[in-house]
């Protein structure tokens, strides 16, 4: 197996809460919680969760576009926190971001040659009619023409600023790139041509993504690996195929009994989690999810009253076990396969 691209150790980004005249801070959203996780290049890592869980903070944080608050992130077995000014910049090439957002992420007053000739430029690996020839090949590659260059953002569909955001990532030969969410905002049959695209050049050029995403169907056809997030926190993380023949956290059961079926009688039986996401700004104590975990109420009615304890959540009191309640579970290998982890008392 070859050495990780990308390492992620105990990352860590939280945002002060400011209130008052002189806006002190009162609190923290804790929007990323301790997530650690390795990318091995030309390999897919899927991260998925709930909306508002962090999976976005995490690649952004990752490429720096956010403040860390601690942890890191290796590059080639280099402290990639560690560079500065033209260090970073030079080291910026290597590692991109395909935005969510295909409309807003493309400055409506340039055209879409200098959108994605601006760092070709920057970075001074062409200029002026070089810089067009290279602009042209990178929108030919994304299924676009070269002439399209002298349009604005404006006169494109949905599908077609998003190819124009991955011919912006490309344009630098990156490594190593973050999805986040790329085909979110598109219909079902322009999602399947962004993502052959992607596979495409993935096998082409040997390029790492870090897949964000909140469709699992979408993730479990296009990834290596994956991450299942909640609240800031990696709770389950294993093998696309594994993962998907064999949850073991609670939560991603949920997520995948979520999952349509493609049957007018479906086989799978919809877990609906019950009370409200809490606030990442006050998470619980011990397990993050115990609050609407279905399975540590089903342990406690089965469990010794001592070992239990009653809780209060959405206005319902109801009878988790203790340990789920005050002791957070490690992420930690499931009957001793390395590969599956989840972070769960009762995983087993």
């Amino acid at each position: 197996m070859s050495n990780p691209l990308i390492e992620v150790h105990d990352l860590k980004t939280h945002f002060p809460i400011r209130k008052g005249v002189f806006s002190r801070t009162v609190g923290h959203v804790k929007a990323v919680d301790g997530v650690s996780f390795s990318i091995a290049p030309g390999k897919t890592l899927g991260l998925v969760g709930e909306s508002g869980c962090g999976k976005t903070t995490v690649g952004r944080t990752i490429l720096r576009l956010v403040p860390v608050t601690s942890g890191m992130v290796r590059y080639k077995d280099v402290d990639f926190f560690s560079y500065q000014g033209a260090e970073l910049r030079k080291l910026r090439r290597h590692m991109q971001i395909i935005f969510q957002d295909p409309v807003s992420s493309l400055n409506p007053r340039m055209t879409i040659g200098n959108i994605i000739g601006e760092p070709i430029q920057v970075h001074g690996i062409a200029r002026g009619k070089d810089r067009d020839a290279l602009v042209g090949s990178l929108l030919e590659r994304v299924g676009l023409h070269p002439h399209d260059a002298l349009r604005y953002p404006h006169e494109f569909s949905g599908g077609q600023r998003q190819r124009i955001g991955i011919a912006r990532a490309l344009a630098l030969s990156p490594e190593f790139i973050v999805c986040d969410e790329p085909v979110s905002a598109l219909d079902v049959s322009i999602q399947s041509q962004i993502l052959n695209l992607l596979n495409d050049l993935q096998q082409e050029f040997g390029i790492a993504y870090l897949f964000i995403a909140h469709n699992l169907a979408v993730v479990e056809h296009f990834s290596d690996e994956v991450a299942v997030m909640y609240l800031g926190r990696i709770v389950e993380r294993a093998p696309a195929d594994e993962l998907y023949k064999n949850p073991k956290h609670p939560y991603t059961v949920a997520l995948l009994s979520a999952v349509p079926e493609p049957n007018p009688r479906p086989t799978n039986r919809r877990i609906v989690l019950t009370g409200e996401v809490p606030s990442p700004s006050n998470p619980p104590t011990g397990c993050p999810f115990h609050p609407r975990c279905p399975l540590t109420r089903q342990a406690a009615r089965q469990a010794d009253e001592k070992d239990t304890v009653e809780i209060t959540t959405a206005g319902v009191r109801l009878r988790v076990l203790s340990k789920c309640c005050h002791e957070t579970p490690p992420l930690a290998p499931v009957k001793g396969d390395g590969d599956h982890v989840a972070a769960c008392w009762l995983a087993d």
